[in-house]
């Protein structure tokens, strides 16, 4: 299996990498290693979905007005 250094996730999935290490950490990346004092993730790992914004279909949502 490739990896990819926190900062390459961090660029590709457009986040910060203290937020793709606050993910390694919490364990929310599938197959995240920590090598010595550095996290790394699988290449093909998927941005995990950020629990601070609620998933809401949006074809659902009646505005008033």
């Amino acid at each position: 299996m490739e990896y990819i250094s926190v900062r390459e996730a961090a660029s590709q999935w457009g986040i910060t990498s203290r937020m793709v290490n606050y993910y390694c950490v919490s364990g929310r990346i599938q197959g995240a290693q920590k090598i010595g004092n550095m996290w790394v993730v699988p290449k093909n790992a998927a941005k995990p979905a950020d629990g601070r914004r609620k998933q809401t279909d949006k074809s659902t949502i009646v505005r008033k007005g």
